[in-house]
């Protein structure tokens, strides 16, 4: 499959995604769909599959690993992969959840901005998560220690203090933010490269973001934009910067004025054509598949029942899915 422009199909499936959405809403079908020939089918020649069960195992097409969280590549199994990770491979496209959370035009700061959203600010800060384990714990310490200062409204199921929990819909979440001067976007872990749509939804709704996670975010949005607590030596010297902004109105006015990218431009990672080349090489790619190579032994795994043929067709509206950047509701697995 050399030449694309001849290719009148391209067959694809996905699996592992942990729901049970019509493929044709995926945000990477409704992406690809723009510049390839793609059609979901249960005989594929390219699966997308991410990291929620293990029915890609069963496959022996190109295999393209796609996820959210903090797993990397297990190139013992994918021929490609999409992930945070900052990894020097051709078979590797780094690609943050950020970037298919939020639109990038809602992260570009416009002149005087800072005037209009102010008045707005009538909340101190405000924190969801919809867990605490070993793993997280620095969240519920960190919870604790701001709510000395002042009161922090836990709007996740962990640590819920509201009554009810906010939605996981951006839009939803994005007005529930809005009148909050701080956002507590602290990451699962704290692993180079991996930035989530914490960061962005609070930028988004002009909350200042107290951060914690990925120690490199800094090449990814303005340090002057956001608290980061790289650059506090502990958790309390976090919380003692945060409640000095609070009370100094100037100060906290420097970082509401501050664009969030150089220059007041999005990053690479927002740009919707990266992906589609990446694939453009993969459908390209002539080398057999990974799995066709090697000699598999599937054992248990053959107990698995692969997805039943994909026989939900949409209508055309629906089918023709909303914009991935468009700030609805939007499955973007």
């Amino acid at each position: 499959m050399n030449n694309l422009d001849a290719v009148s199909q391209i067959n694809i499936d996905f699996t592992d995604f942990g729901h049970g959405q019509p493929k044709e809403c995926y945000y990477f079908f409704n992406l690809l769909r723009e510049r390839f020939p793609v059609r979901v089918t249960d005989d594929p020649d390219f699966l997308i599959y991410s990291n929620n069960s293990n029915v890609h195992r069963l496959y022996t097409c190109k295999k393209i690993f796609w996820t959210s969280e903090v797993n990397a590549p297990n190139w013992r199994e994918c021929d490609y992969a999409l992930t945070h990770h900052l990894l020097d491979d051709p078979r590797h496209l780094r690609l943050p959840l950020y970037a298919l959370w939020v639109r990038a035009e809602d992260l570009v700061r416009s002149p005087d901005e800072a005037g209009e959203w102010w008045p707005r600010k009538t909340k101190f800060c405000c924190f969801c998560s919809s867990y605490l384990n070993r793993k997280t714990e620095h969240r519920g310490r960190f919870f604790h220690l701001l709510s000395r200062y002042q009161r922090v409204d836990a709007g996740g199921k962990a640590l819920n203090n509201l009554g009810f929990v906010v939605s996981f819909d951006p839009q939803e979440k994005l007005e529930f933010l809005k009148p909050y001067k701080f956002y507590m976007a602290f990451e699962n872990e704290s692993v180079p490269g991996y930035t989530t749509e914490k960061i962005a939804e609070a930028m988004a709704a002009r909350c200042v973001s107290i951060y914690w996670g990925n120690p490199r975010v800094v090449d990814e949005f303005n340090p002057k934009s956001f608290i980061n607590a790289n650059d506090f030596p502990s958790l309390e010297a976090l919380a003692a910067r945060v409640a000095e902004v609070d009370r100094n109105d100037d100060l906290y006015a420097q970082y509401l004025r501050e664009p969030y990218f150089k220059d007041n431009r999005p990053n690479e990672y927002f740009d919707p054509n990266r992906i589609r080349d990446f694939f453009g090489r993969i459908f390209a790619d002539p080398t057999p598949p990974l799995a066709a190579r090697e000699k598999r032994w599937f054992g248990r795994w053959l107990l698995l029942k692969r997805n039943a043929p994909h026989r939900m067709r949409i209508r055309s509206a629906i089918s023709a899915g909303p914009s991935p950047l468009s700030g609805k509701k939007v499955d973007f697995y």
